[in-house]
């Protein structure tokens, strides 16, 4: 069976309705699993691999590359997307970086290229300097490197609607959307339809909250959550499916997808309002719980301890790491 394919934005290509997390593929108990997934994935019709330089250390990136290249002809039925993660620092970082993804993902160029983890007020105007990461941006695509190039951030729309008012011509905007963002900070309302306006592509990200918290508590079911994101204007919308039984159960959703009607969806959103005006259920908000501890140290903000990529640099320090590649 196969999945739609919708405009990426104003670019003239196309991509899966679905596409396939990254962090969460570096997740996966093993590699052999990891390729499984790509496999899988691709043959059940996804085109679009998300992916990010600083996702579990560069292990999301390793696994990723490996996996297309472990089949003849993958890497040409897919577009592969990572982001680049200077949080505010000098734009020749940014290169540095870009060469270390093409490395990792085994591939001699992006498809799309994005500013990971815009979330900080100043970080607009960070991107936006002399010298900063947008001029990596221009670099990398002059020189063949990169097709497509955007952002990404998961904690304030009113910081995205900056980086794109500010005038740079974004081809793609990474940012959440679930029917508990419609009413908390919402990514719905207040970026959605300025990418719309703009021909931006959207990429949905965290369909089900990022840790699936209103499935556990039985307020939404898997299915309708991603039925709804991906019934909202956007190119696709990206899953972390770190097994191949969440991998199953959103290609079956995809690959039967009808939009939910305007009444359903809006049904969806009053069910869930109660319990998102405090964000319970999108930490990414309001915690730190999602911040990458790069981009805390890079702004001088202190990091948790608890927060996965640093107890994964830990580990590799004292040889506790078993999902080295």
């Amino acid at each position: 069976m196969s999945i739609d394919q919708r405009p990426l934005g104003k670019t003239g290509a196309h991509v899966s309705a679905l596409g396939v997390g990254g962090h969460h593929l570096g997740d996966a108990a093993t590699y052999e699993e990891a390729e499984r997934i790509v496999a899988e994935a691709i043959d059940g019709g996804v085109t679009f691999f998300d992916n990010c330089w600083e996702y579990n250390n560069g292990r999301s990136e390793e696994w990723l590359g490996r996996g297309l290249a472990a089949g003849k002809g993958r890497r040409d039925r897919v577009l592969v997307m990572t982001k680049v993660c200077t949080h505010g620092r000098d734009g020749s970082l940014a290169l540095q970086m870009l060469e270390e993804s093409l490395r990792r993902l085994r591939t001699d160029h992006l498809d799309v290229w994005q500013v990971h983890g815009v979330v900080f007020e100043n970080d607009p105007e960070l991107a936006y300097r002399k010298g900063g990461v947008i001029e990596a941006l221009d670099q990398a695509k002059r020189a063949g490197k990169v097709r497509f190039v955007g952002f990404t951030g998961h904690k304030n729309p009113d910081v995205h609607y900056d980086m794109i008012t500010r005038g740079y011509p974004w081809d793609t905007c990474q940012f959440p959307l679930n029917p508990f963002d419609a009413s908390f900070r919402s990514f719905e309302k207040r970026v959605l339809p300025e990418c719309n306006t703009r021909g931006i592509a959207v990429l949905g990200m965290k369909p089900l909250t990022g840790r699936a918290g209103p499935i556990a508590k039985s307020v939404a079911s898997a299915e309708e959550m991603l039925r709804y994101a991906m019934s909202l204007p956007v190119a696709t919308t990206i899953c972390g499916m770190e097994t191949l039984d969440k991998l199953r159960a959103n290609l079956r959703v995809a690959q039967s997808f009808k939009p939910m009607k305007a009444d359903e969806m809006q049904a969806l959103r009053d069910r869930c309002k109660e319990t998102a005006g405090d964000g319970r259920f999108e930490l990414y908000k309001v915690s730190l719980a999602f911040d990458n501890p790069v981009a805390r140290e890079a702004h001088g903000f202190p990091i948790d301890p608890t927060q996965k990529e640093v107890k994964q640099l830990l580990d590799q320090v004292t040889g506790n790491d078993r999902t080295q590649p």
